[in-house]
């Protein structure tokens, strides 16, 4: 593999002789808008402006401008894009023993992306869909698998709200109606957000926003799981996965102030659990544009572009799903707002169960944070560190690939995010061959009974007086 090769040379190659122009990390931050869009990768300071528009991967380019995007760049991109780097390259960054700005917004991990590990898995997922002459981002199943989801939610709607029927029926359908908008997040919007979903970067945004369709904002979830989740998976303070506030109902780490009552958290979350949806929806959203944070970090400035269609597919939701059904359809508001909150609740309790099963467990483990020369530093690698922090279950069926939107591959999608879920199950040998190869332990539950017994052992184990939290340091 000769690009690879090429690759590997370059990045441990001496440093050239040139030197190159020094920018602090204030600098660089004024220079995050998609019209001026600058990027810290591995210390150098990138202007892409020239690019952006050109990006196949869309907004992605442009969700951390001004910021440091290592971690997203080399888990997004093949080896080779690293060598087309350097024509935008203006500087590199100037580090700080008291740089508050990389103290708040980012960590250092071992090697960055220099990490034998992961080097080597990529150059044989590449080669693995080279050969097979795939596009990884790219499977015709999930084109067919989005048109049957997006009928049957339209589908389900009308036969909800419309179409009147007793209160078991309309609940029946009520719940079918949840679990199909639970299974649009997971299986399209997911994909679509991360990149994974098209060549085409338009359809993959249209496809991005049906998460707007079912109520969230596509802009805000980048923010909180592309940028803030994924570079950083069970870090406290950094992930937003497993953020809480001072006190706070939910303790997840052991960094969270303990409560009494977190003894019983692994029984009253679960009724909470389904509110998650509702809360997002008509809740979280507006904080985070109103604050401009998600918990401590702090969020992109959006475009005009963006901030219409927030509040246009914000207005859109309200409409088909509140007043419409209202004024039109076949209940009083009592009833519609049963089978609203119903719907609403299965979807709550789909997607939290899918999501911390991957890493709420007690199989995961949470990063010893250092503070080495003031900047937070990990003594691992990032992709040794996602496969530490992440746990699979049902690995070789097909059926939960389909049924979880690939969450029951979150190995595989921590290290390779750009590929579309569809492709996990024939890279998953790569991925397990590889970490056994560096003794990276590849975590896996036999079902996802299992892993929901785990989580609940977890919150139970994590919410006693007495704990040791599982760490990698």
């Amino acid at each position: 593999m000769a690009v690879d090769v090429a690759f590997r040379d370059s990045i441990n190659a001496p440093n050239s002789a040139i030197s190159l122009k020094k920018y602090s990390r204030k600098d660089v931050m004024a220079h995050s808008t998609p019209e001026d869009c600058w990027l810290v990768i591995d210390g150098k300071v990138y202007d892409v402006t020239q690019w952006v528009p050109k990006h196949p991967g869309g907004s992605l380019i442009y969700v951390r401008a001004g910021h440091d995007c290592t971690y997203m760049f080399n888990s997004y991109h093949p080896l080779y894009v690293w060598k087309l780097l350097d024509r935008y390259c203006i500087g590199e960054i100037e580090k700080s023993e008291t740089d508050e700005i990389l103290k708040l917004h980012n960590v250092e991990y071992l090697n960055t992306v220099k990490e034998p590990f992961y080097l080597t898995m990529k150059e044989r997922v590449e080669a693995y869909f080279h050969t097979k002459k795939v596009n990884p981002r790219v499977h015709p199943q999930l084109f067919i698998k989005s048109v049957v989801l997006l009928s049957a939610y339209s589908l389900f709607y009308y036969l909800t709200f419309y179409q009147a029927q007793n209160h078991i029926v309309s609940s029946m359908y009520a719940m079918v109606l949840g679990y199909l908008l639970a299974q649009i997040a997971m299986s399209i919007t997911h994909d679509a957000n991360h990149g994974s979903y098209s060549s085409f970067p338009g359809l993959s945004f249209m496809m991005g926003m049906s998460l707007d369709l079912i109520g969230a904002s596509s802009y805000i979830w980048k923010q909180h799981h592309v940028v803030a989740h994924h570079p950083f998976t069970n870090i406290n303070i950094f992930d937003t996965d497993i953020k809480t506030n001072d006190v706070d109902l939910r303790r997840v780490h052991r960094d969270h102030k303990r409560l009494s009552f977190h003894t019983y958290q692994y029984i009253y979350l679960w009724p909470l659990y389904g509110i998650v949806v509702l809360k997002g929806v008509w809740m979280d959203d507006f904080e985070a544009l109103i604050s401009g944070h998600i918990g401590k970090l702090p969020i992109a400035k959006m475009t005009s572009n963006e901030v219409k269609q927030f509040w246009g597919a914000k207005l859109f939701y309200a409409l088909y799903m509140v007043v419409l059904p209202l004024l039109f359809g076949s209940y009083n508001w009592s009833n519609f707002l049963r089978l609203y909150l119903i719907s609403q609740l299965i979807a709550g309790w789909t997607l939290t169960v899918f999501f911390e099963v991957s890493h709420i467990v007690n199989e995961a483990t949470f990063a010893t944070v250092e503070i080495k020369d003031g900047i937070p530093t990990v003594p691992h690698g990032w992709a040794a560190m996602q496969v530490y922090s992440s746990v699979n279950f049902s690995t070789h069926s097909l059926l939960w690939t389909h049924l979880s939107g690939g969450l029951n591959l979150q190995i595989e999608h921590h290290l390779f995010p750009g590929v579309c879920h569809m492709h996990y199950p024939s890279i998953q040998p790569i991925v397990e061959a590889t970490c056994k190869e560096f003794n990276i332990p590849y975590k896996r539950h036999a079902s996802i009974w299992a892993a929901i017994k785990s989580h609940i052992q977890y919150l139970k184990d994590i919410g006693g007086a007495n704990v040791e939290l599982r760490l990698v340091g």
